[in-house]
């Protein structure tokens, strides 16, 4: 796929790059899956080849065991076993999401276990026969391209010279609870959007 060029620092890039980071908001709190509503949002901005899917990057090494916190919100007590896997999701070479997620075993079935365990599946694909719905506990905008005030105040002008804008690494944070159709909640997943999500040119206008 072609290299997206910077987007420029202007006031319609900006408003564009805040109303883009605002639908993907949207749409997963609108959608169950994760995994899913990135499939389609690679697909729709054409980051990696026509029918590229989302694959869990894992990250190994490193583990974060369940606090008090996690276990009361997936209501389990300490003697329960819970997994933790960390991953990046990737559409292509792009790094969409950095996930943490807590997970219970024992309400997953023996092949879910397996396959979480041995290879890079995304949560979300590997639990999907579980038809689970997602309960969100916190989305936290961790970007705004426009100022506070902006409405009141008007949108700063472009920076003198062609200046790309400047987008940190993280922009959107979800924390969530995954639950089968009875209620049992069996993950908790920390789910940190990156500014791969505009890896694409900024629209024309």
């Amino acid at each position: 796929m072609p290299v997206a060029l910077p987007w420029p620092d202007t006031p319609m890039a900006r408003v564009e790059a805040l109303a883009l980071v605002e639908t993907l908001n949207a749409d997963l709190l609108s959608h169950d899956s994760a995994t899913l509503t990135l499939d389609r949002w690679c697909a729709d901005h054409r980051l990696a080849d026509p029918g590229a899917k989302v694959v869990a990057q894992r990250v190994r090494g490193q583990d974060k065991p369940a606090t008090a916190e996690v276990r009361a919100a997936l209501r389990v007590d300490t003697a329960t076993p819970v997994a933790y896997r960390s991953v990046r999701l990737r559409c292509g070479a792009h790094v969409l999401s950095e996930a943490d997620n807590w997970y219970v075993p024992a309400r997953l079935t023996p092949d879910m276990n397996t396959a979480l365990e041995t290879s890079d599946i995304a949560f979300g694909r590997a639990v999907q026969a579980l038809h689970f719905s997602r309960h969100t506990l916190a989305a936290t905008l961790l970007w705004s391209p426009l100022p506070a005030g902006w409405e009141m105040t008007g949108i700063p002008g472009p920076p003198r010279g062609p200046t790309p804008l400047a987008i940190p690494h993280h922009l959107l944070e979800h924390r969530a609870v995954l639950a089968t159709p009875d209620g049992a909640p069996f993950s908790l997943v920390v789910e940190d959007y990156t500014a791969a999500i505009l890896d694409f040119p900024a629209p024309a206008g």
